[in-house]
């Protein structure tokens, strides 16, 4: 048995519930953030270093979220690929009609695109 086993790529689905679950704590950290300093700012006791720290960590969760963000799209794990008319036209999901020029759409008309 090898030393050390390669982990297997997390799945798209799992990215987009460790994404959602970073943008709710994200949410609730500038919030608190908010709230910390206006009470340092209504004491007169102000500590650059907390702001500085809980500034950090947002930075933290933020460069998480921008990774997950490209290892969605980079590895192709986007559940929808944009449709193209001949026309130039994005196509909407499940459109049987060209909205820009009215085109009836077959799945053989629309070109996908990565």
């Amino acid at each position: 048995m090898p030393m050390f086993q390669r982990k297997t790529a997390p799945s798209a689905s799992e990215l987009r519930r460790e994404r959602h679950a970073l943008l709710s704590i994200r949410e609730d950290r500038l919030r608190d953030l908010g709230g910390l300093t206006f009470e340092m700012y209504r004491r007169d006791q102000f500590n650059e270093a907390l702001v500085v720290e809980r500034c950090a960590e947002l930075v933290a969760i933020e460069a998480r979220i921008s990774e997950i963000d490209a290892l969605v799209s980079g590895l192709g794990l986007r559940r929808r690929r944009r449709a193209i008319c001949a026309c130039g036209a994005p196509l909407l999901v499940g459109a049987r009609f060209c909205p820009s020029c009215g085109r009836p759409l077959d799945d053989d008309d629309a070109e996908e695109v990565a």
